[in-house]
């Protein structure tokens, strides 16, 4: 690709990144898992061995003989995007992109050979230009991570749990490893997100296209700002019992809530490593090879640790009062469920703190649609032993989008 023809798109610009690696963007989680895989002596033999039993080239017959495949001829803006986002992150090879009927909006990045991106009709017409350009930026940045290639596992484990749950035990097995692989993919699709900013290089455009993944094409209703107090809101709202309920709505999707998505880049936006790639320092692809696994682990569980320490969930506020040595454990445990204050705190047992306030607790239920994994909504509310109440509404989360 040419100087020229980046000069051509889009009209404002943007800075390039020549040589980056993967690393400079990826979740540390995800980056921790991906470096060890590529330091795996064998790996890719054997993931190509494996390709035979994956449904890959039917795949890829699907897409070219019942979707539109992107390129000067079909949907022309789609295919400019494309080789944009790829001069931006100095991906030499574009890989071919298909438009498939479906109005849920979605795209994704598929294939262990070759990566091969798919969007929705759905995605392409509820989004405008730059939001789709960071949709687009999101999965080249798939395909350089390599992505494709545990996408394309997991939908293949997924199926092959369906087919060995007559197996004693055989579903229990797979599902362990597909839990464990959506964890995976959720952290990487935080990497994606990233990816999608540094090629778009439009945060409010970013954050537009995911409001609008989970509320429609209706941004005349909508506010960004509103929409990232929700996630707000669901982070620190409610007791334990919210908190188990938002980890059990979570396990079965491949991709975090809307919200999160959108908390966590604009979070990652103001960090110094952001800053400092766009001034132009940034890990490149040539050093790869030298990374070490063991500073990659480091990272990930000092990333986990800090999560734990920042969080406001109750849940992994107790992780992190149990971390830190925490005295009066029962007392905490009965505060949390019940949404009492803790005896600790006013040198009363529980029992003695009833004539304190009128304390008490409510909550509503979830609901979800289990069959597309998307949607889940609850609400809790919580009253303290002062007497203090409140009720919240949880977000719904809209059609997931790779």
């Amino acid at each position: 690709m040419t100087d020229a023809f980046h000069d051509s798109v889009p009209s404002r610009q943007r800075r390039r990144f020549p040589g980056i690696s993967s690393r400079a963007y990826e979740h540390p989680a995800d980056r921790s898992a991906l470096v060890a895989l590529r330091k795996l002596s064998g790996f890719d033999t054997v993931f190509k061995a494996l390709s035979g039993l994956l449904p890959e080239r039917s795949l890829r017959l699907l897409f070219l003989s019942d979707s539109v495949r992107v390129s000067d001829a079909q949907f022309a803006h789609l295919n400019a995007m494309l080789r944009d986002a790829c001069y931006i992150l100095d991906l030499e090879k574009v890989p071919p992109m298909y438009v498939t009927q479906d109005p849920r909006p979605n795209a994704m990045c598929i294939g262990l050979d070759e990566p091969i991106i798919v969007v929705t009709t759905g995605l392409v017409e509820l989004l405008d230009e730059e939001e789709m350009r960071a949709v687009v930026g999101h999965e080249v940045g798939h395909a350089l991570s390599g992505h494709s290639v545990y996408r394309t596992i997991l939908l293949f484990l997924t199926n092959l749990a369906l087919k060995v749950a007559w197996i004693p035990l055989g579903n229990v097995a797979v599902m362990a490893i597909v839990t464990a692989l959506r964890e995976w993919f959720r952290k990487s699709e935080l990497s994606a997100d990233r990816a999608g900013l540094l090629v778009g290089q439009d945060l409010q455009a970013s954050m537009r296209g995911l409001m609008k993944i989970a509320g429609g094409n209706h941004l005349h209703e909508m506010n960004v700002d509103a929409f990232l107090e929700q996630a707000e809101e669901y982070e620190a709202g409610g007791d334990l019992r919210d908190s188990v309920l938002k980890i059990l709505n979570v396990l079965p999707r491949s991709h975090p809530f809307t919200t999160v998505r959108a908390a966590e880049l604009k979070k990652w936006a103001a960090t110094r490593d952001y800053q400092r790639i766009m001034d132009g320092h940034y890990p490149r692809r040539d050093e790869d090879k030298d990374t070490s696994v063991s500073d990659s682990f480091r990272e990930s569980a000092s990333s986990y640790a800090e999560t734990v320490r920042t969080s406001k969930d109750p849940l992994m506020k107790l992780v992190g009062d149990i971390a830190g040595g925490t005295a009066d454990l029962g007392g905490k445990l009965y505060g949390k469920f019940t949404g009492a204050a803790s005896g600790a705190r006013s040198g009363k047992r529980p029992a003695d703190q009833a004539g304190d306030g009128d304390g008490g607790t409510s909550g509503s239920g979830t609901n979800g649609n289990g069959t597309t994994g998307n949607g889940a909504d609850g609400g809790n509310g919580t009253g303290g032993g002062n007497g203090a109440g409140g009720g919240t509404d949880g977000p719904q989360d809209g059609p997931k989008e790779s």
